[in-house]
């Protein structure tokens, strides 16, 4: 049994090393959070030809050297040590290692989106990710003559579109990529690499992040029973685009989701898990985000 465990490890590393092509030397921190990846990061990181550091890399089900969610609270050990040893990269995994977050060389943490948009970009042709994504991705997209799908939250319905579509790559902005050249699961490791081989390509991370539009944001959420959402969301999917005049799109494939002329969008979905209505937006400027989120908010109260 130990043999042939072995034999799918050393599989997995030599089929992985093969999507890739890193040059020998960059220098890159990993942090493990003493789950899944403890092991085999740091052995690919290396194996590819990078010069690593790692930390809280040894597996312990107690999560001693931080706690498993890659949050910005969770990451600060490893953003101080990509700083101090002049690391040109960080990278992070979640406890199962299907996730992974970058550090840039100033040990700030990456944008979620904007580096899901990075890479799509250097990928192109089509690519999928969710409704609650921002529009950075669809603007990055258009520079190579790509197209963006949109599918429902959950890496199982990214799985599901990218067969459907005969997708390039998919995603969610948490870190959950998935790579069907490879695999139809999420894939931590190889994320890393992708970001890593992206970095010798096209330089630091922060300035390919830079380079990046950014646009107003807001997430917010309305207190409301459970018995409360379906009542609600009828009303939204039926009358929510009466509240603006230059809608373009409504998509319903997840709550309901209205994009706008100038790339506005607003995103109303209901919780899976608390009792709350979350509006999710971004717009090309803050008094129109601000407009939006009030005119959402009131639709939503005056149904309450």
């Amino acid at each position: 049994m130990i043999e042939e465990n072995e034999d799918v490890v050393n599989d997995y590393i030599n089929d992985i090393l093969k999507q890739i092509t890193i040059k020998p030397g960059t220098k890159v921190v990993v942090d493990c959070a003493n789950g899944a990846a403890s092991y085999l990061s740091p052995l690919i990181l290396r194996k590819a030809g990078c010069d690593v550091v790692s930390i809280n890399s040894h597996p312990d089900g107690f999560f001693p050297g931080r706690m498993p969610e890659p949050s910005q609270k969770n990451l600060q050990e490893l953003m101080k040590v990509v700083k101090a040893t002049g690391a040109e990269i960080g990278i992070a995994h979640d406890g199962d290692a299907d996730r992974m977050i970058a550090i840039d060389e100033n040990g700030d943490m990456a944008d979620f989106d904007k580096l899901l948009a990075i890479v799509s970009r250097e990928i192109g042709g089509v690519v999928v990710t969710t409704v609650d994504a921002s529009l950075c991705t669809d603007k990055c997209m258009e520079e190579v003559n790509g197209k963006v799908i949109r599918t429902k939250v959950g890496d199982v319905h990214v799985a599901e579109t990218i067969v459907d579509a005969s997708a390039s790559f998919g995603g969610e902005p948490s870190g959950t990529w998935i790579h069907p050249n490879f695999c139809m699961c999420p894939d931590g490791i190889l994320s890393a690499l992708r970001v890593i081989e992206l970095v010798q390509l096209n330089g630091s991370l922060s300035k390919q992040l830079s380079s990046v539009p950014s646009f107003p944001t807001i997430r917010d959420k309305i207190i409301c029973e459970n018995y409360q959402k379906e009542i609600i969301m009828l009303k939204v999917q039926d009358e929510l685009h009466n509240l603006f005049d230059d809608v373009v799109d409504v998509n319903r494939i997840d709550g309901v989701r209205i994009s706008m002329v100038d790339g506005s969008w607003v995103l109303i979905r209901p919780s899976g898990t608390e009792s709350y209505v979350r509006i999710t937006l971004e717009a090309t400027s803050d008094e129109k985000a601000r407009m939006i989120r009030d005119q959402c908010a009131e639709f939503i109260e005056d149904i309450l």
